[in-house]
């Protein structure tokens, strides 16, 4: 399919529990696939990010984890994003300087993310042609790209209808 919706903006109905499960789950049989070492921390940190559909700072998954556990550390969280971020399990947030779970991982897809910039909540894009439209204009000036990640703010279903109701 060229233009797909990776995660949606998950609504008051969401059932996030299955949700981080499914993650979770995809993580480990991934790892258990390609021989990667999907460790109790590793699992904690993917855990972490998909906390909620928003993204997640480095810090704030430290914090987290410094109150489980007193040997946490900022390079321990950091290879662990590394690693996650590395397998397509995560993906950063440039503007935001986090991180959210993959909504499909272990597919190669460029990343079109929608932000809200109210509430911060997060949808996952997968459009093969703007992708491709992206990487072959810039290949046409002699650039050559090697990551895409598009982000696009605005306002999600939820802020966008309680802005309507205030307005109303």
């Amino acid at each position: 399919m060229a233009s797909e919706v990776r995660s949606d903006f998950h609504r008051r109905r969401h059932n996030h529990k299955r949700c981080v499960e499914g993650a979770l789950d995809a993580a480990e049989r991934l790892c258990e696939a390609r021989g990667l070492r999907f460790t109790a921390l590793r699992r904690r940190v993917l855990k972490l990010v998909w906390q909620g559909h928003r993204p997640v700072r480095a810090y704030d998954v430290l914090a987290r984890l410094g109150r489980e556990h007193r040997g946490a550390a900022p390079p321990t969280v950091y290879r662990a994003l590394d690693f996650l971020l590395e397998h397509g399990f995560v993906h950063r947030i440039e503007s935001l300087n986090g991180y959210v779970g993959c909504g499909e991982p272990g597919a190669a897809h460029a990343g079109q993310f929608l932000i809200c910039r109210e509430c911060q909540a997060t949808a996952e894009l997968d459009d093969a042609a703007i992708a491709r439209t992206i990487d072959r204009k810039a290949r046409r000036v002699g650039f050559a790209p090697d990551r895409q990640t598009i982000e696009v703010t605005g306002l999600c279903p939820d802020c966008a209808e309680g802005r309507t109701r205030r307005a109303g």
